[in-house]
């Protein structure tokens, strides 16, 4: 299924029809990747439509921006509101976000300082990331053949269009052998994440999670999972582990703003545990949903209205 189409795009502080959102070909992202975005989502509830976290993905799209050098052209109040304008433009309950800042047309060449940075936010449908009933069966995943970069060459913490092609070669060589998904290592052998999304792993009891210095982006679920699970009592380690790990292991699970909570029920054609959900990955999973779907108090202060 293709992109389902909205109504409008927001493009440095103008919606602009759907089919009009268009850039130059020379602009400098389109040669070099120059572009750093979020992914985020806005969910139905019984007292209306809200955005989870939107004020920590507008934090980590500008902290990835910093990197780069790029000097964002709006404040990050005004991006809130670009978001939610656009949502309310466009008329949608429920929908996934993507604010994307990059650098446009002006010069090409390496150096990206004369080119302008642009920003667009795109609202529009999106289910189940990793397809439909994946949140409730479970995946097949693959080890990937291909590593997460290494320190010092691209930037984890940044979330940067240029990364997401190391991403792509993960997501394609797990599709042509038949899987949902891939598993990347980092460059010293140790569990990294997914092609877009963080891991957990659960153990006896004990869950475990990849550290931020093996490679892995700083996933706002992520973090949502690790403040859940802790609250809920049970002991999380942020640590590096080996492949291994993940095939002994009782449970194992994707989490991201696109893919939620997805239980992984093989990896490499060998079951984990019992095969589908676990019973701690189906406890986070109805703590998770109860709080964004306004079953329960949101008290962490994740969301955001709709008015």
């Amino acid at each position: 299924m293709g992109l389902q189409k909205a109504k409008y795009i927001w493009m440095d502080g103008k919606l602009v029809p759907w089919d009009d959102a268009k850039i130059h070909i020379n602009s400098h992202v389109v040669h070099y990747g120059s572009g750093v975005f979020e992914g985020l989502r806005c969910y139905k509830t019984p007292k209306g439509s809200v955005v989870f976290r939107l004020q920590e993905h507008t934090d980590r799209l500008f902290n990835s921006a910093k990197i780069y050098r790029m000097d964002i052209p709006f404040a990050k109040d005004d991006v809130n509101k670009g978001v939610v304008e656009t949502i309310k433009a466009n008329e949608l309950p429920e929908c996934y976000i993507r604010p994307l800042v990059y650098r446009g047309y002006n010069e090409l060449g390496v150096n990206p300082f004369n080119c302008p940075v642009n920003v667009a936010i795109s609202t529009f449908y999106w289910g189940a990331y990793l397809g439909s009933g994946s949140t409730e069966k479970g995946v097949d995943v693959m080890v990937s053949s291909w590593n997460r970069m290494a320190p010092n060459t691209f930037p984890a913490m940044a979330k940067t269009c240029a990364n997401y092609m190391n991403s792509q070669l993960i997501k394609m060589e797990a599709i042509k052998y038949g899987f949902v998904e891939g598993i990347a290592l980092d460059v010293y052998g140790f569990v990294s994440e997914g092609s877009g999304e963080n891991i957990f792993v659960v153990k006896d009891g004990k869950i475990f999670t990849p550290p931020l210095h093996a490679t892995v982006l700083p996933g706002i679920t992520r973090d949502s999972v690790i403040k859940i699970a802790r609250d809920l009592g049970y002991e999380l380690h942020e640590t590096k582990f080996l492949r291994e790990f993940l095939y002994i292991s009782d449970e194992v699970f994707f989490t991201g703003s696109a893919a939620e909570i997805t239980p992984i029920g093989s990896i490499d054609k060998i079951m984990i545990g019992k095969g589908g959900v676990g019973e701690i990955t189906k406890k986070l999973q109805k703590e998770f949903f109860a709080i964004i779907n306004g079953e329960k108090e949101d008290r962490y202060g994740w969301l955001t209205p709709i008015k």
